[in-house]
């Protein structure tokens, strides 16, 4: 087979299971809502939990940095592009969370796979919730460690695996609020866990860092654990992009000189570290903003038990509404759509087969006006 009838066939493939993926360009957005393809919607698949990307402050922020600071880093952090502006963030960062050290990466994704990278070696294991984001199994596929995954957040599972013999090192992953189901880890007992076999823990904490904790430190905090890495990013709660690895002074400096990502890729420009430094104020005082989510996801959850429709254990940002068939989920939100609402269609390999569904993410930029607005288009569609 040629590699254009292997392409050819696999997206055939993938369209007749319902499984096709498309990208929709966006013109505007700003606080709740959404224009695409010249119409409005309520937004309801965004992962801005506290509307801070549309903040004056953090605007103005980027807009001054660029002024300052150009539009680029210009080089990796090895050679020039390593600035003043990122030292001091970094360590905003660490002292912020408790931690000897912190590192910058592009994105969440660059970060798991850079850890992953440089950490793991023949002979290693990693021990990964199952449903572990797919940024950190498929770095755990491709390294030379080898990779079990225990039953979702349970520790009885987790415990049978470490208790396996293993020749080198271990490390457990795991996420502080999960993606797609929006449930929390049990942290501490996976830290006890993981100590009492002296392994490491990894947790990345994508969807916790802003929303949850004291001044929006995150699940570990909340939790009162610390891992031995802590994966945090900047583009959820924050409102821009980018992400950081926190660890101790010796692991900080053994990524440093191993970690490919960090040596090989240009710097995040120093505009959006100046931005992320208001973003981190912000956060750190957005009691108002955190209550406000709170209050919409008791509301949202309170409101959708009169409806007919399976919605998950969830309390954070992420309310997945499970169908299970993939066309049905897609045909339930292009009705959404046409109702007003834009809300993601989730189906696999993101979640496991027979698991699709609707993921409804909540803001602090939403009212109860629009939140019944969702409630409305929900019923009207399902009814």
């Amino acid at each position: 087979m040629s590699w254009q009838q292997r392409i050819d066939e696999a997206c055939k493939q993938r369209r007749a299971a319902g499984l096709w993926r498309e990208r929709h360009p966006v013109s505007l957005r700003g606080g709740s809502q959404i224009e695409i393809a010249g119409k409005r919607y309520l937004n309801f698949s965004s992962n801005d939990y506290l509307g801070l990307s549309q903040h004056p402050e953090l605007t103005t922020a980027w807009q001054h940095g660029v002024v300052r600071y150009g539009a680029g880093a210009g080089a990796s952090t090895h050679v020039t592009g390593y600035y003043h502006l990122q030292a001091d963030f970094e360590r905003q960062l660490a002292d912020w969370l408790g931690y000897s050290r912190a590192l910058l990466f592009s994105s969440g994704f660059a970060a798991n796979q850079a850890v992953i990278a440089a950490l793991m070696a023949s002979g290693d294991r990693i021990l990964a919730d199952r449903l572990m984001h797919a940024s950190l199994l498929e770095a755990a596929a491709l390294s030379p460690a080898s990779l079990r995954r225990f039953a979702h957040n349970q520790p009885p599972a987790l415990e049978r695996l470490l208790a396996l013999p293993c020749s080198g090192e271990t490390l457990v992953v795991s996420e502080g609020i999960f993606s797609m189901d929006g449930d929390s880890a049990p942290l501490v007992n996976l830290q006890h866990l993981t100590r009492q076999h002296q392994g490491w823990l990894l947790i990345d904490d994508a969807h916790g860092i802003g929303v949850l904790g004291e001044g929006g430190r995150g699940s570990c905090w909340q939790q009162q654990i610390q891992p031995d890495l802590l994966v945090v990013t900047f583009g959820k709660a924050f409102g821009v992009s980018g992400a950081a690895v926190l660890c101790s002074q010796a692991l900080a400096e053994y990524l440093l000189q191993f970690c490919r990502h960090l040596i090989y890729s240009t710097a995040m420009p120093p505009a959006q570290i100046y931005a992320l430094q208001t973003a981190l104020k912000l956060v750190q005082h957005g009691d108002e903003y955190r209550q406000r989510l709170q209050h919409n996801i008791r509301y949202f959850r309170q409101q959708a038990t009169r409806l007919p429709g399976r919605l998950m254990d969830s309390d954070s940002a992420i309310q997945p509404w499970l169908i299970g068939d993939d066309t049905a989920t897609l045909a339930l939100a292009a009705a959404l759509r046409e109702r007003g609402c834009w809300v993601g269609a989730i189906r696999p390999p993101t979640v496991p087969a027979g698991s699709a569904r609707l993921r409804i993410t909540l803001s602090a930029a939403h009212g109860e006006r629009e939140i019944d607005c969702l409630l409305e288009a929900l019923g009207d569609a399902t009814g």
